[in-house]
Order: structure tokens, then sequence, then C-alpha cells
């Protein structure tokens, strides 16, 4: 694509291509392998609880940096398939959310899954390594927030 001026709106190729390649990475975002149990977005919900903290919807939204209705949704799905459960807090407004047993189980499953998965794809990887992504998406991502909240 090019400006109103005739000339790309790139300032350079490399940077064309991080864009593309992040947008590849967001379309896999919610792929689902066949043998996995959960939905993606379950998933993305008991990943939230790795930490054992339970959560108000407020937190589960605010961390998935997606609209209230959409987790809404997503949670009370989670709440129907029996991974997550909603509970009431003496002298607090909001109820809590936390995995269920079935829901801790799923996640296991799944997450091992992924991360064999992981496995192959970096034994695939060449040249780099996972701690290389790792330590250069994490300086991306640090940057890209510092300059977001100063925005």
């Amino acid at each position: 694509m090019q400006s109103d001026a005739g000339d790309s709106i790139w300032s350079s190729e490399v940077y064309r291509g991080l864009v593309d390649e992040l947008l590849r990475l967001r379309r896999r975002r919610n792929q689902v392998d066949s043998g996995a149990i959960l939905e993606a977005s379950a998933f993305a919900i008991l990943w939230l609880f790795e930490d054992g903290r339970p959560r108000t919807l407020r937190e589960l939204t605010e961390e998935l940096c997606l609209e209230q209705s959409t987790v809404n949704r997503q949670v009370n799905a989670a709440i129907k398939n029996g991974y997550v459960e909603r509970y009431e807090v003496p002298g607090q407004v909001s109820r809590l959310h936390r995995p269920t047993d079935a829901g801790l189980a799923a996640y296991e499953h799944d997450g091992r899954r992924r991360a064999r998965h992981l496995e192959s794809v970096f034994a695939d990887l060449a040249p780099g390594t996972p701690e290389g992504l790792l330590r250069e998406l994490r300086a991306y991502n640090d940057a890209y927030e510092r300059l977001a909240d100063d925005a």
C-alpha cells in the first residue's frame, strides 16, 4: 500500500516484514490442535490462574485485554463446561473465579501438548534459540508498553 504521495507508508521493508510476521502470529493465536480439550479462550482464561490466585471478572477482562462482554461470554462457557467456577466471598461485592479440578486437568493436558509442539518448532528453528526469541520478544513488549504508557 502506498500513501497519497505514491511512496510506501513503511519507512523500511524490515518494519513491513515485522508487521507481517506479527500478524502471522496473531492469526495463529487461536488455533487449537485436534487433540486439545479446551477451546483457545478457555486455555487463555486458565493460563491466568496458573499463579493460583482467583480473579474477578474485571481482573480477567483487564488481563485478557478484551471487552468485558467477550470475557463474560468466555467465562460463562468455561463455567458451563466445568472448567471454571464462580463463587461469592463474604463482604465482597464482586464474585471470584477459579479453575475446577476438571479445568486444571484439561489445562495440564493441553499445556503439555502445546509445550511438546513448541519443542518441535524450536528444534526446527534455525538459526536461533528459544532463549533468544524470548529475550527479543520481551524487550519488544517492554518497549512497546513504555511507549504506550507515554502516549
